[in-house]
């Protein structure tokens, strides 16, 4: 097998080539500078060339905050680009995986969200992943959409490296407490994604490591886990950093449909956390 992986300089992207490699699969890593995502005939001609049996989608528009400026970009990017991605591999008729967000749905409530959920994107970023996942929808059968949240991995930056970096500078931080959901290691889901594009198990999934936890619960156990219990932690409401972007309350997702086809639940969040800090410098 051969895949295509789009945003390798992503954390995600950059995971899922590694993955495939180790596994003994070819993996063609692009960026932006071999292949513009927003430029059909760039995407036709690289994927064509590429000779690949599949495409991991993981590049996107991913500045939330930015995005509500930025609306235009944003859509070309996250909605037109892989709209081109869904063009071509319904050309050539190989399969496809499109990453989306728990930011199609409002983020209200408390019960898990379920792939076929009615989505309800609460700002411009989730609006246009939600117009990816329609033109995958509409354009393709062999697809995978994978709704992640709350990622973090090696290659990029992340909450875990915000927090090591301003737990030392200020020793002490304040983290919203009402927002929940599952800290995801992009190591983990890069199993997950080279282990399911391998299927024709096609469909809607969530995928994020097991177990939920607050923003202000994630930044305890991170300067619990790296050793930094002197850092001070105050639990703040969501008014207490007013974004651009409205952000989702509710980010617990129902994987079920995971084990359900076969695929292997991903570990705990803190176990990934564990994991992770003796993978970056810090």
């Amino acid at each position: 097998m051969k895949v295509l992986v789009t945003g390798v300089k992503g954390q995600l992207g950059y995971d899922v080539v590694k993955e495939c490699e180790k596994r003994g699969i070819a993996a063609v890593g692009v960026d932006v500078e071999e292949m513009d995502i927003t430029d059909a005939a760039a995407c036709r001609k690289v994927i064509t060339e590429s000779g690949a049996d599949a495409v991991i989608h993981c590049a996107a528009y991913t500045a939330v905050d930015a995005a509500e400026d930025n609306v235009d970009l944003c859509r070309k990017v996250n909605a037109g680009g892989t709209r081109n991605i869904a063009e071509v591999c319904r050309e050539l008729d190989i399969k496809m995986m499109y990453f989306s967000t728990d930011y199609v749905f409002n983020g209200e409530g408390t019960r898990p969200w379920e792939p076929d959920d009615s989505r309800e994107p609460l700002n411009v970023y989730g609006q246009t992943k939600y117009e990816g996942e329609l033109a995958v929808e509409e354009l393709l059968e062999k697809y995978f959409i994978v709704r992640i949240a709350w990622v973090f991995g090696v290659n990029g930056k992340n909450f875990i490296k915000t927090m090591l970096r301003l737990g030392k500078e200020r020793g002490a931080v304040s983290v919203v407490d009402d927002q929940i959901g599952s800290p995801t290691y992009t190591y983990d889901l890069a199993r997950l994604v080279v282990d399911m594009i391998q299927t024709d198990k096609y469909g809607i999934y969530h995928a994020t490591n097991e177990g939920l936890c607050s923003w202000y619960e994630f930044a305890c156990q991170i300067f619990k886990a790296a050793g930094m219990d002197q850092v001070k932690v105050t639990p703040v409401d969501s008014t207490a950093f007013p974004a651009k972007a409205k952000r989702p309350h509710n980010s617990r997702m129902d994987k079920s449909k995971l084990s359900a086809n076969g695929f292997e639940p991903l570990p705990s969040w803190e176990d990934a956390l564990e994991r992770y800090l003796k993978e970056i410098e810090w």
